[in-house]
């Protein structure tokens, strides 16, 4: 890989798909082989979603830069504390990944699915985009691991899909659903049983589908209906397709 013209390395937003690593693009591979700083996002005392997908394909030199969040789901995401954590974490793995960049070394920062569809990459593309040269290699969404594991046409002719996510009150949840031809809900965890109310307030109940670890060897597929408490990761997703126009 080639440094910028300021002699700074080159910062890679690289998405690894929705876990099955077959499902890392070949330029991702290829990007991830040769780079010599790999960073990613984990829980502290977890490996996480992303790291777990980087064995076969980093190098043997590689420089590992984990970015570990000092919380996750444990306080709401929209308390005033949350959000300051977050705003210092994020502050602070740009730091680290902007002294692997002045230092010369290209640093591949992966995030599970795509970089700039939900995901922490965007947290310090921001933050750097101005000061370094990034590329963003795209990768397989969850969703789309979710609907291919599930095997459902999501969109048919002009169906409109909406992504939900499941932090959203459940007024909010009802009435996207209830206006949308096909919806994705994603941010499962323990939103579970207020997305189940909305969905069947909304009517929707029948047609949703339950998926968790999606083309993971643990991978769990089923009508939402069967699924009968209202544990789940926060990652798992639940899928209502369209029934739109078809020739």
């Amino acid at each position: 890989m080639s440094d910028s013209t300021q002699g700074n390395g080159r910062l890679f937003g690289v998405g690894l798909g929705p876990g099955d690593p077959e499902l890392v693009t070949i330029k991702a591979a290829r990007i991830l082989a040769s780079a010599p700083v790999v960073a990613f996002f984990a829980k502290k005392g977890a490996p996480g979603k992303a790291r777990a997908t980087l064995d076969r394909w980093i190098g043997d030199r590689c420089i590992e830069l984990p970015l570990l969040y000092p919380l996750t789901t444990e306080i709401p995401f929209c308390d005033p504390a949350y959000v300051e954590e977050m705003r210092g974490f994020y502050a602070e793995a740009s730091g680290a990944v902007a002294d692997h960049l002045q230092a010369g070394r290209d640093v591949a920062l992966v995030c599970a699915g795509d970089p700039l569809f939900y995901g922490s990459f965007m947290h310090l593309f921001i933050r750097l985009k101005d000061r370094f040269e990034v590329e963003v290699i795209p990768g397989v969404t969850g969703m789309s691991g979710c609907w291919s594991a599930a095997k459902i046409p999501m969109t048919w002719g002009d169906d409109v899909l909406s992504v939900l996510p499941g932090t959203l009150d459940a007024a909010s949840l009802t009435r996207h659903l209830m206006s949308s031809d096909a919806a994705v809900i994603i941010k499962i965890g323990e939103n579970l049983g207020k997305i189940r109310a909305a969905i069947a307030k909304a009517g929707r109940a029948d047609a949703a589908i339950y998926v968790e670890c999606a083309t993971r060897e643990n991978e769990i597929v089923l009508p939402l209906i069967e699924k009968t408490d209202d544990i789940g990761p926060y990652f798992s997703m639940i899928l209502i397709p369209g029934q739109g126009r078809r020739p």
